[in-house]
C-alpha cells in the first residue's frame, strides 16, 4: 500500500525537492528529502525509507557515491537514479552498482510513480523468491486417509477455509499440524499469496520478536541493516505460528496488538506498518490448560481459537497405515508384506505418523530392494508389536488372576483394541467385536472408556 511507503528523494535544487516532495505525496507515498548522499545517509538511519530517488550530481556525495556507501553498509534498499539525456553511460555504471533504475530529465510525475511502483514491486519479488527458495519442499502426507477421524479433519478444512477467522489447530507432535495449516491456506482465498510458517518453539524468545515483525537497522547488536519480519513477508497470505503456547508471555502482548489492529511496528522502530494476513496456530499442548499453567495468554486464546481443529494421533487411525505406507515408499517404489503391515498395525506410535515415515524409510534402506519383511523393522517397534508378544504378556497376567476378573481384562483390552482400529467410531467398533452399537456403549460406561 503506498500510504506505508516512505520514498527518501535527494537532489541539491530546492525546487526540484519541492516539486519531489509535492508529486509523492499526491501518489500516495510518504516523502523524505535530503539535498545530498551525506544527508541521505543520516535520515537514512534515524528514519528510514523503502526506496531512495537520487540525482547523480550534488556537492558534498553525489548518487554514485550514495550507491557505493550504500552497498558497501550492505543496505540492499532500491534506488533510482535521475539522470540527464547525455548521461546515459554514467547511469549505466549506477545500474552495475544496484540501482534499481533511472529515468531521464526531464520526466512527468507519472514516469517516476512506474519506476516506483516497479522497483517496489521487485524488491518484494526478491523476498518472496528467497523465502521459496529457502522453504522445504513439503507434502500433504498426514492428510491420506479415510479413516473417521481424518474425514473430521478434512470436512473441518473445508468449512474453514474460505472463512477470514483465525483457527487454532491442536495435535501431538508429529500428526501434521503444518500440512492441515497448508491445507486451509491452500483453499482459502488467499492461496496465491505466500504461506509463511513460523516455530515458536525452535526460536530463541529474544529472536522471535525480530523474526515475527523485523526490526530496524541498529534496534540491537548485529543489527546492520533493516529486516523483513514473518508478519510483512506474508502480507495478503497466511502466517502459521507453530507451537504458539511456546511464545513469551510478552511477546503475546505483541502478538494479540496485530490480531487486533492489523498493525505491527519492527523492532527498535516506532513506524506502524498495515498487515492483512490471517493467523493459524498450533500446539500440541491443550490450549485451555496452557492458559491455566501460564503458558498462554487468556485473551490472546480466545483470539486464536475461533475454529478449532484437532488432528488425531496416529494410534486413532491404524487403518490409514497402509495409504501412508504406500505414500511414504512411493519414491523407492518399496512394497511392504503383509506381516510387516500387521506389525506397523498392531503398534502405538507415539511418535505419530512422522515417526512412521521414519520406520519405512530406514526399513527400505535395511531391506535394499527387497520387499520389507519384520527383520527389516526396527527391534524397539517389533518388542511393542508382535501379537506372540502380547500373547505371552497376557497369558501371564491371565494366570495370575481370578477367572472374572480375567474375563474383565480381556474384554476390556479387545474393546480398545477395538476402538483403536477404528479410529475411535463407536459403530465400526462394535461391528469388529461383533456386538450391538448399544452394548458397547454400556460397556464403555462401565469401564469408564473415554470419559
Amino acid at each position: 500500500m503506498n500510504e506505508q511507503k516512505r520514498i527518501l528523494a535527494v537532489d541539491d535544487e530546492p525546487s526540484m525537492r519541492r516539486l519531489l516532495e509535492i508529486g509523492l505525496r499526491q501518489a500516495g507515498y510518504q516523502p523524505l528529502l535530503a539535498a545530498n548522499g551525506r544527508e541521505a545517509l543520516d535520515l537514512l538511519r534515524q528514519q528510514g525509507a523503502d526506496l531512495i530517488v537520487s540525482d547523480l550530481h550534488m556537492p558534498g556525495m553525489g548518487g554514485l557515491d550514495l550507491l557505493r556507501a550504500l552497498r558497501n553498509d550492505s543496505n540492499d534498499i532500491p534506488v533510482i537514479i535521475v539522470t540527464a539525456q547525455g548521461e546515459i553511460g554514467t547511469a549505466v555504471d549506477a545500474m552495475k552498482l544496484g540501482a534499481s533504475d533511472y529515468i531521464l530529465r526531464p520526466f512527468d510525475l507519472d514516469t517516476l510513480e512506474i519506476a516506483i511502483d516497479r522497483a517496489l514491486s521487485l524488491t518484494r519479488l526478491k523476498l518472496e523468491n528467497q523465502f521459496l527458495r529457502d522453504e522445504v519442499e513439503r507434502d500433504a502426507s498426514d492428510l491420506i486417509g479415510d479413516s473417521a477421524a481424518m474425514q473430521r479433519v478434512k470436512r473441518a478444512i473445508q468449512q474453514v477455509a474460505p472463512e477470514k477467522a483465525t483457527a487454532m489447530i491442536v495435535g501431538e507432535t508429529g500428526t501434521g499440524k503444518e500440512l492441515v495449516a497448508r491445507a486451509i491456506h491452500q483453499l482459502s482465498p488467499r492461496k496465491d499469496a505466500l504461506f509463511v510458517a513460523v516455530n515458536c518453539a525452535a526460536i530463541p524468545g529474544e529472536m522471535l520478536e525480530s523474526e515475527l515483525f523485523g526490526h530496524a537497522r541498529g534496534a540491537f547488536t548485529g543489527a546492520i541493516k533493516d529486516r523483513v519480519g514473518k508478519f510483512e513477508l506474508a502480507d495478503g497470505g497466511t502466517l502459521f505460528l507453530d507451537e504458539v503456547t511456546e511464545m513469551p508471555i510478552a511477546l503475546q502482548a505483541k502478538l494479540l496488538r496485530a490480531l487486533q489492529e492489523g498493525v505491527i511496528e519492527r523492532l527498535g522502530s516506532n513506524r506502524p506498518t498495515q498487515v492483512d494476513i490471517r493467523i493459524i496456530a498450533a500446539t500440541n499442548l491443550d490450549p485451555l490448560q496452557a492458559v491455566k499453567d501460564g503458558k498462554l495468554r487468556e485473551d490472546l486464546y480466545y483470539r486464536l481459537n475461533v475454529f478449532r481443529i484437532e488432528v488425531p494421533p496416529l494410534r486413532q487411525r491404524l487403518q490409514d497405515i497402509p495409504q501412508l505406507a504406500a505414500f511414504f515408499l512411493r519414491v523407492r517404489q518399496g512394497q511392504i508384506s503383509s506381516d510387516s503391515m500387521q506389525v506397523l498395525q498392531s503398534y502405538h506410535w507415539p511418535g505419530n505418523v512422522r515417526e512412521l515415515q521414519n520406520v519405512l524409510e530406514r526399513a527400505a534402506i535395511v531391506s535394499g530392494q527387497q520387499t520389507i519383511a519384520p527383520e527389516h523393522l526396527p527391534a524397539d517397534l517389533l518388542s511393542h508389536s508382535l501379537p506372540a508378544q502380547h500373547a505371552v504378556r497376557l497369558e501371564t497376567e491371565m494366570l495370575s488372576c481370578s477367572l472374572p476378573d480375567a474375563i474383565e481384562a480381556l474384554e476390556l483390552r479387545l474393546i480398545k483394541q477395538a476402538l483403536q482400529q477404528s479410529g475411535d467410531n463407536k459403530s465400526r467398533a462394535a461391528k469388529l467385536l461383533e456386538i450391538s452399537e448399544r452394548s458397547l456403549w454400556y460397556k464403555l460406561g462401565r469401564y469408564k472408556i473415554g470419559s
